[in-house]
């Protein structure tokens, strides 16, 4: 796993870029995505809060492949909880076996948990260290947080 500082939508042209999700839809079908990487593919993407949604009522609060070089990285299942810790090892693990299915080389993920969410880097980073390998950088936009 490697770790940089950045904008992680630089890199949607030439890595797959998670943004990190919760499980809530709402009653009109859309994913709610209020904050972080979620509200700005929100915003980029208009239609990816109903895919997503969508996703989330077949499939679950999984990781999901959403097109545009996108796949969605739960790490709580309300946007009223706090990150779940659990749920981030078991969206690392998720995403490491769709990255081996699908052949994908590098794949960007902000920091899961840790902005909006409120975890500490500490927590988190050997979670992610024990499931990524080489293909995986982690972003953070925050120039305060320690690398």
């Amino acid at each position: 796993m490697k770790e940089i500082r950045g904008d992680i939508w630089e890199y949607r042209d030439s890595a797959i870029v998670a943004i990190t999700t919760n499980g809530q839809v709402s009653r009109s079908g859309k994913a709610v995505m209020g904050r972080g990487v979620a509200a700005q593919a929100a915003s980029l993407f208009p239609d990816m809060a109903q895919l997503l949604g969508r996703r989330l009522v077949e499939g679950g609060n999984h990781v999901q492949y959403l097109g545009e070089n996108i796949v969605s990285f739960p790490v709580e299942h309300s946007p009223y909880q706090v990150p779940d810790l659990r749920l981030i090892e078991r969206s690392a693990r998720e995403l490491v076996a769709l990255a081996d299915e699908q052949g994908w080389r590098s794949v960007v993920v902000p920091r899961p948990g840790c902005g909006g969410g409120g975890l500490s880097w500490n927590e988190v980073r050997p979670i992610l260290d024990r499931c990524f390998d080489d293909r995986f950088t982690v972003i953070s936009v925050d120039s305060t947080d320690a690398i």
